[in-house]
């Protein structure tokens, strides 16, 4: 494959063109070479490049995380960084079931008005100073 204009390489990585350029400014894309009229040239393997960019970006990573990634390399930092990541989506999806039964007990429980429901004793919705009531889950 030879070289890609800014174009193709957006349409063969998914990206929008303007998320090269973009890369290219937070370092997570090496400035490519030139044609003479000025035109942007990528290598070939930045289309892979990209792909794994926008893979870590589906998981979750931040982009300052994805570019500490591939700075490091073929090294063993992956694993370590994607455990705690892994943490991180396991504590947040905690937290949205807690929400999600929290929502489905205030529906179930007819609020329909929050200051009169914080009073209630049916409320589930937790507000302050009512930390001992226990809410179902």
């Amino acid at each position: 494959m030879t070289a890609l204009r800014s174009g193709q390489l957006a349409e063969a990585a998914g990206v929008n063109p303007q998320t090269l350029r973009y890369y290219e400014r937070r370092g997570l894309l090496a400035e490519p070479d030139r044609t003479l009229g000025g035109h942007r040239l990528y290598p070939p393997e930045a289309v892979a490049r990209l792909r794994a960019i926008k893979a870590a970006q589906r998981l979750g990573f931040t982009l300052d995380e994805i570019a500490d990634l591939l700075a490091l390399g073929p090294r063993p930092g992956l694993h370590s960084r994607a455990t705690a990541k892994l943490a991180d989506v396991e504590a947040r999806i905690a937290d949205l079931l807690l929400v999600r039964d929290t929502l489905r007990a205030t529906l179930t429980a007819g609020c329909d008005d929050l200051i009169t429901c914080s009073g209630a004793p049916r409320c589930p919705i937790p507000f302050p100073g009512t930390a001992e009531r226990v809410h179902p889950r």
